[in-house]
């Protein structure tokens, strides 16, 4: 299904790499008019960028925010995607965090992701996924719980199939995604054993810019 501790030397070798994992299948090849490529923003759109490519497949980005507490806003206590929210357990109400609170972070960073989309789409209406196969990418997973969310909102956007494709991860988090019944396949190049980190699998991990995003999704 993969292969094992492959190091890319930057995004867009990991996502030729992946491209031609999933052009190696006939069935998507076949299904490429039918299919959208969803990377989720901001590493995973050059990634989805050489999907899309070596596919033939359209390609749209997909903006996942995380719902930080309210006195730690780098502590998650869930996400937001395309409308729907995943949170993780029951994390506000351990810290506290009131309906009232936890509905103003929702809507702010709600705000954020709308207003990130269309930046990136530039004017362009956002891809429909009704009916279709979609292929999320990222540039890998850790603990995936923003994929999570990605998942869910795809299929409530009424995505006919849903892959989960990315350069690395570990193991057990893809196993999991695997066992998923909303996820039809998962595939994934290199899973390194121990896993530390997704920038291990990387010569150059720098941050990806909205410049970078919006010439990736602008590329035929």
């Amino acid at each position: 299904m993969w292969r094992r501790s492959e190091v890319f030397a930057n995004r867009t070798e990991a996502g030729a790499s992946l491209g031609r994992m999933l052009s190696a299948d006939p069935a998507l090849m076949d299904a490429a008019d039918r299919t959208v490529v969803l990377g989720l923003a901001r590493g995973g759109v050059p990634v989805a960028r050489e999907v899309a490519s070596a596919l033939g497949a359209r390609l749209d980005v997909l903006v996942v925010r995380k719902l930080g507490a309210p006195d730690h806003p780098e502590f998650a206590m869930g996400a937001i995607a395309a409308g729907e929210i995943v949170v993780n357990d029951d994390v506000p109400r351990r810290l506290g965090v009131s309906e009232e609170q936890f509905r103003q972070i929702v809507d702010r960073e709600d705000r954020i992701r709308v207003d990130r989309e269309r930046r990136y789409r530039q004017g362009r209406e956002p891809l429909s996924v009704r009916g279709r196969t979609v292929i999320l990418v990222d540039d890998g997973l850790a603990t995936g719980s923003t994929m999570e969310v990605a998942l869910r909102a795809v299929r409530a956007a009424g995505a006919d199939a849903v892959i989960v494709a990315v350069p690395t991860g570990p193991r057990d988090v893809l196993d999991r995604f695997a066992a998923e019944d909303e996820v039809d396949k998962v595939l994934c190049v290199s899973i390194p054993e121990p896993f530390y980190a997704v920038g291990g699998s990387y010569d150059d991990f720098r941050q990806v810019g909205d410049d970078e995003v919006r010439r990736s999704l602008q590329q035929p």
